[in-house]
């Protein structure tokens, strides 16, 4: 695995990969330069925004850290990186699941094609849908690795209602911690766990054999620069602290209805 930027390289090589994200539907340029302020002050690895060419210029005229941008839309995708941007994620499909909308994995190898077409050896992360089975999501993995995708990152069970959403984040870390386990496994580049992230299960997922986190809800919720600092050092932190034994972790991924007959591949 190599990347264009060598302190982004270094942190995967290091398995201490911290992503903050903005929100791939957040216009909010007060609350996004705060976050991008605090991403700064806690050293974290990168910022992952929405496909917006004013909002990358907006970002890179004041933050150093490397910027992804978030998209399935390659046009968007290559405007951004004419804009400053440094790398890609092939993600954020909230807003297709909202519409009923579930990307197969044949779409997803031909937009990724087309995708590395426009824009070369830009780097480039693609995360693998949560919807298809364990099977599905390890074959993708393994394909998207040979077509030359540099990382990958997991997500978890979706759903467009709130109040489903508040009580359901367990649930959805644990769908992610599961992909993170088997695809990680299968695949010689390196697995970012998301979905409903926060400080106290980050060890789980590098004992899942992540390499880093994506975070991003838990920032949000915090309301100044400080404690939104405060929170990412924190995330930095447990990250090699209380590490989970096997077998709760095992136990954990079993959790809401997992049945043991999903982790046979």
């Amino acid at each position: 695995m190599n990347l264009s930027n060598i302190q982004l390289h270094n942190s995967f090589r290091s398995k201490n990969v911290i992503k903050v994200i903005t929100g791939i539907q957040n216009t909010n340029i007060h609350q996004i330069a705060q976050i991008a302020k605090a991403a700064h002050l806690a050293k974290a690895s990168y910022l992952d925004v929405s496909a917006n060419t004013k909002l990358v210029r907006f970002l890179k005229s004041f933050s150093s850290l490397p910027l992804c941008i978030s998209s399935i839309n390659p046009i968007d995708i290559y405007n951004c990186i004419a804009a400053g941007a440094d790398l890609i994620e092939v993600g954020n499909y909230d807003t297709f699941y909202d519409q009923g909308i579930y990307l197969t994995s044949f779409q997803l190898i031909e937009l990724v094609k087309e995708i590395k077409h426009l824009v070369r050896n830009i780097d480039l992360c693609v995360t693998i849908p949560y919807y298809l089975d364990l099977n599905e999501q390890v074959y993708l993995a393994q394909l998207l690795e040979c077509l030359g995708v540099n990382f990958l990152q997991t997500e978890g069970i979706f759903t467009n209602n709130l109040q489903k959403r508040s009580s359901g984040l367990t649930s959805s870390l644990s769908s992610s911690l599961l992909s993170t386990y088997f695809v990680s496994q299968s695949v010689n580049i390196p697995v970012i766990t998301s979905s409903g992230m926060n400080s106290m299960f980050v060890s789980a997922a590098i004992n899942c054999g992540a390499s880093g986190i994506g975070i991003g809800s838990a920032i949000k919720g915090k309301h100044t620069i400080h404690d939104m600092t405060n929170y990412i050092k924190e995330v930095k932190n447990c990250m090699f602290t209380n590490n989970i034994n096997l077998h709760q972790l095992e136990d954990y991924l079993l959790m809401d209805n997992i049945s043991e007959q999903t982790l046979v591949l």
